[in-house]
């Protein structure tokens, strides 16, 4: 870093290079930016972050007054509501002034009436506490520490757990024998996240990446042997698609899943039979996509064939022999939960004698309990109707408040007669809840707690709509306190891809803002998941350009409403969010003071012409294939933020204030998009600034504090955009 603060805005030289595709000839003056190990881009990158933060150092106290502000809403001592699995609960807990959680558990009384979790002090050691793992020791000498996959042996003798000192999402594996807390000698180097044990605690699943960081092959290694002499269960030659391993909850089978965009296949390995071949549960079918849990005698797949929402189907697992008999599940399937137009189905998890479906309906998400007898009973008939009584099987968990968010939480006994689920929205904090599964009672474990005197009924939300270019409709999620009177100061975050959806969730940080007077609206704009998968399938591909032009007129309605004006309304959105931030500010820059883009995805046709990289080959069915593909090239060229900057400064002068957040390390988004863009847009005059960190990855720094200070920084800058600096 430079000495002393700079004066001048860092420009970055041109060196032109011309790419060509289908006949058409491009000059990129930054592409050079790319090479990391060039010590010129390196200066460059030093002197965007200086200049950066040379910019934003008249916000230091008011950065500095949002970091404590988190900090003294917070409680730092704090631990989560155990979890029960085998003899003993699990939990994590937080102590003040340290970076990264602790893992611990205590024993279990006996018996399998005793699902009341233990109350546990904050910040006192219960008796008989076992220490697991302990991040922040983890954490010692490193700039960034992140913990990938853990998983307890059948026995609860042995940890396997995963840990990534670079941000570059590659994991080391190893194993900790708690008997003794020692950890083995085995260490697996580059591994993806994620591991399944198996049921002789001597075999361990896990999966590798390749060039372009896409989980292609399955391991299985035997503890105390060499990691050259691991067996490779599986490897998926097609760049499109990604493999995941892991253990199903009865710990009946390990599951290795193969999966791209937009097709899916699942093999079964018996976990007490580590060596057998997996075994394929549906044969991949272009375009089908399936998930597998296992239910006592069935197997319950939840599927899209023919059924756009997805439905439930349940086939009979019979003997034992058949099961590695090839298409042995192929046929017999009969459907429990039909599809609905109107009703995704996101998930449903199998316990001993009910199932639970995780699923939304009018862009709200949900879950609903069922017996399984009812569910499977020969000649039943299938019904999806929760909380209507005396019709169907399910019950339905809460009200589906539309501004509600209900997620199914850790629940890893098969047998256990409560499940765990987590309820918030904008305004209440998260409730962890259990129910119990017989009778749909409710039971609140905790409720987070917020410091300070919060009262959620200072603040409002509530749903608006706004019509888009086609007539659509667009929902839209809107908080503030009830003292706020319009136009207001206000910001509006997005995403739209991957069928994401973007729930209610409470946050801390955001009160700080909230009580400077400031709206938070979020445009469920088309690419999520919010209305089901035509919602997401009319914002990606050919269809992309609606994820833009619907946030635009999410934009234009709040301003038309008179919620805001142009001059106070701010957007951010982060990755494939952060291109809907580019887009936006080609389209519409005059409608807004400010945009923060976050590790933003911005120069997606480079990036997804290069099958090396990332985000290319297994992008393909999210954005297209401009490799192969005419129209989708031009396409592509036509929105990229990047390839859209007007050449000079005349076209510039109406870009509103740009921040753009990066990390180095970053391996789903390189740091070259936004180092690119933004060396292009203040070329053509416009007001870009890049904060980039040297030692983190795609989701930021890491570390508890380290990341409210990001996240205050950010906020500060927000605020000064829409002039919301001071409280009312």
């Amino acid at each position: 870093m430079p000495e002393t603060e700079p004066t001048v805005a860092p420009r970055a030289p041109r060196r032109p290079t011309t790419r060509t595709h289908h006949g058409d000839a491009v000059t990129d003056d930054y592409e050079w930016l790319r090479d990391a190990d060039d010590p010129a881009v390196v200066a460059h990158l030093e002197a965007e972050d200086a200049w950066t933060r040379a910019r934003l150092a008249h916000l230091a106290p008011l950065r500095d007054r949002l970091f404590t502000e988190i900090k003294e809403r917070t409680l730092e001592t704090d631990l989560s509501v155990p979890v029960r699995l085998g003899g003993h609960w699990y939990y994590s807990r937080t102590l003040e002034g340290r970076q990264y959680a602790v893992h611990a558990r205590v024993p279990a009384a006996p018996g399998p009436a005793a699902w009341d979790p233990p109350v546990l002090e904050p910040g006192t050691e219960p008796p008989g506490e076992q220490v697991l793992l302990d991040e922040n020791a983890l954490a010692a000498d490193h700039e960034f520490f992140a913990l990938g996959g853990t998983e307890i042996s059948a026995d609860e003798r042995l940890l396997a757990y995963q840990t990534d000192t670079q941000g570059d999402e590659r994991y080391l594996l190893r194993f900790r024998d708690l008997t003794t807390g020692a950890d083995l000698p085995d260490e697996i180097p580059g591994t993806s996240p994620g591991v399944a044990l198996a049921a002789d605690g001597e075999h361990v699943f896990y999966t590798t990446v390749d060039d372009a960081w896409r989980p292609h092959r399955a391991w299985r290694h035997r503890l105390g042997t060499p990691v050259a002499d691991d067996v490779l269960v599986l490897e998926e030659p097609d760049e499109r698609f990604w493999m995941g391993v892991g253990l199903t909850r009865s710990r009946r089978f390990v599951q290795v899943e193969v999966a791209s965009k937009l097709t899916s296949e699942v093999r079964l390995i018996p976990a007490d039979e580590p060596t057998a071949t997996p075994a394929t549960v549906w044969p991949r079918r272009e375009g089908v996509e399936y998930s597998v849990e296992d239910s006592r005698d069935h197997l319950l797949i939840l599927h899209n064939d023919g059924a756009e929402n997805f439905e439930l189907a349940a086939v009979a697992l019979g003997p034992r022999e058949r099961w590695s008999v090839p298409g042995a599940f192929a046929d017999g399937a009969r459907v429990v939960v039909p599809h609905d137009p109107d009703v995704r189905i996101d998930a449903v998890d199998a316990f001993a004698e009910h199932a639970v479906l995780s699923y939304r309906r009018d862009a709200t998400p949900r879950v609903a309990v069922a017996a399984l007898d009812a569910l499977l009973a020969p000649g039943a008939t299938p019904g999806f109707a929760p909380g209507a009584a005396g019709r169907g099987v399910w019950r339905e968990v809460t009200g589906g408040n539309v501004l509600e968010t209900v997620q199914l939480d850790a629940s890893p006994e098969t047998d256990q007669p409560l499940v765990r689920v987590v309820v918030e929205s904008f305004t209440t904090p998260r409730a962890v809840y259990d129910v119990v599964l017989t009778t749909g009672e409710l039971i609140l474990r905790k409720r987070q707690p917020v410091l300070g005197g919060y009262d959620p009924a200072q603040y409002e939300q509530r749903r608006e709509w706004a019509i888009a270019d086609d007539g659509t409709r667009i929902p839209i999620s809107l908080v503030r306190r009830r003292d706020v009177r319009e136009p207001a100061p206000l910001l509006l975050y997005g995403y739209g891809a991957y069928e994401y959806s973007l729930d209610p969730w409470f946050s801390v940080p955001r009160l700080s803002l909230l009580d400077r007077g400031v709206v938070f609206a979020v445009a469920h704009v088309r690419g999520g998941g919010e209305l089901g998968r035509r919602w997401y399938d009319d914002g990606k591909l050919l269809a992309k350009r609606h994820t833009f032009t619907d946030f635009v007129a999410v934009a234009r309605h709040l301003v038309d409403t008179g919620w805001t004006t142009s001059t106070r309304l701010a957007a951010e959105g982060g990755s494939a969010g952060g291109l809907l931030m580019g887009a936006v500010a080609n389209l519409a820059p005059g409608l807004f003071a400010g945009i923060h883009a976050a590790v933003p995805f911005v120069d997606p046709l480079t990036s997804i012409l290069d099958p090396s990289l990332p985000l290319t080959v297994t992008e393909w069915e999210e954005w297209g294939d401009p490799l192969h593909d005419p129209a989708v090239y031009a396409y592509l060229k036509g929105y990229s933020p990047y390839e859209n900057v007007p050449p000079g400064p005349d076209g510039a002068a109406a870009y509103p204030r740009i921040l753009a957040t990066t990390s180095l390390h970053d391996t789903r988004v390189l740091y070259v998009e936004p180092a690119k863009w933004v060396a292009r847009l203040r070329a053509a005059g416009a007001p870009a600034l890049l904060r980039i960190e040297m030692s983190a990855g795609h989701g930021g720094v890491s570390g508890r504090y380290a990341r409210w200070e990001q996240i205050a920084e950010e906020n500060a800058w927000l605020l000064d955009v829409l002039g919301a600096t001071e409280r009312p």
